[in-house]
């Protein structure tokens, strides 16, 4: 055991006292509401970390802002591509553009949050530098530089946009995915190549063998730590399986805050597989995947649509590998796109968090 463990323990004691997000309360102080319209009492809601980036974290926390209020999101720092991509080369920063995402969507349905929603995600579109860039990209990065604190600048962010949870990046450090892909090359199908960066490896026509970080051995963010650890509930995932859930479980501090925790944890599954990354994979596949990366990381609860599961026996037996039940609960949009429903999914976190227990006195 690595000097890692002691330092977990020193967290678990130091967790923040106040957090964004923390109270239960909106911007405007008052208490979060429930569905169905009725104020939530205080601390009558679970603590709830959700680790993931791009859309899948988006979708997560788009529903888990609907039944909880104590929310934070832990996000992948591994995009190279698009707008973040040239921030990152040009400025050396953390790539934003998942943090953005994260937090465009933990902003309320109210007309303050929507409009602030739709700024932070706005892009120039233009004939030079400023092209295709995203304007909560510009004002994050603009905050690191005054500020010279991600954790900080992304609270701040957080607060403008009145923010229902807070969001933190999961590494102090950009991190460079990389990943060994069989077939990367279509004219030598059996060579296994290493393929380098996020946005590379999320398109590969290759069959992905497994993913690691550089550096190997990221420091993890404190916050996000202590807030693994004084959680009820983490939950991981739907995304992109190797791109942006797995490298979650390759920040070996982050790794193990999550086999330390007392927190349940539940994994929620993608409705389809990604074209390029996932390409073929069965929901017990992408479990089967994600446990070789992380053998030693239990789970309570595998979340799938039940229209998504073809063969049942074979995903509870790969869950069970893992020592998690199987739920299944329709949650997919009902318009035909392989895309969550907000509220069927925040209805399906909220039995399970209900249905299988709690640690904590927020019931």
């Amino acid at each position: 055991m690595t000097e890692r463990t002691p330092r977990l323990g020193r967290l678990r004691r130091m967790v923040p006292e106040a957090r964004s997000g923390r109270s239960g309360e909106t911007r405007a102080g008052r208490p979060v509401e429930a569905r169905g319209g009725r104020p939530r009492r205080r601390g009558a809601q679970p603590k709830v970390v959700a680790l993931g980036g791009g859309m899948g974290l988006s979708a997560s926390l788009a529903a888990l802002r609907r039944i909880t209020g104590d929310l934070t999101a832990v996000v992948t720092v591994a995009d190279d591509g698009g707008s973040s991509g040239r921030l990152r080369d040009e400025l050396g920063v953390l790539p934003p553009g998942d943090l953005r995402k994260a937090l465009a969507a933990l902003c309320g349905d109210d007309d303050w949050g929507q409009t602030w929603s739709r700024v932070i995600q706005h892009r120039f579109q233009s004939q030079g530098d400023l092209h295709d860039h995203a304007v909560g990209n510009l004002l994050i990065v603009a905050l690191w530089e005054q500020l010279g604190d991600h954790v900080q600048a992304l609270d701040l962010v957080g607060k403008l946009l009145g923010a229902h949870g807070r969001v933190l990046p999961m590494s102090a450090v950009p991190l460079e995915l990389q990943a060994l892909v069989k077939g990367h090359d279509p004219e030598h199908p059996e060579a296994v190549d290493t393929v380098r960066g996020q946005a590379t490896v999320a398109l590969t026509p290759g069959e992905v063998q497994s993913v690691h970080l550089v550096p190997n051995d990221p420091p993890a963010v404190p916050e996000a730590l202590a807030a693994v650890l004084d959680a009820d509930w983490v939950v991981l995932g739907p995304g992109s399986w190797f791109s942006s859930v797995i490298p979650h479980l390759l920040v070996p501090e982050l790794l193990d805050a999550l086999t330390e925790t007392k927190a349940r944890k539940v994994l929620s599954l993608n409705l389809v597989p990604q074209p390029g990354e996932t390409e073929g994979f069965s929901p017990q596949r992408h479990l089967e995947v994600l446990g070789r990366h992380a053998p030693k990381l239990a789970l309570d609860v595998v979340l799938a649509d039940e229209a998504a599961v073809p063969d049942r026996d074979s995903l509870t037996e790969a869950a069970k590998r893992l020592g998690a039940a199987v739920e299944l609960a329709p949650v997919a949009r009902t318009d035909g796109t392989p895309r969550h429903d907000p509220e069927l999914l925040a209805a399906a976190y909220d039995r399970i968090f209900r249905m299988h227990g709690r640690i904590g006195p927020w019931r």
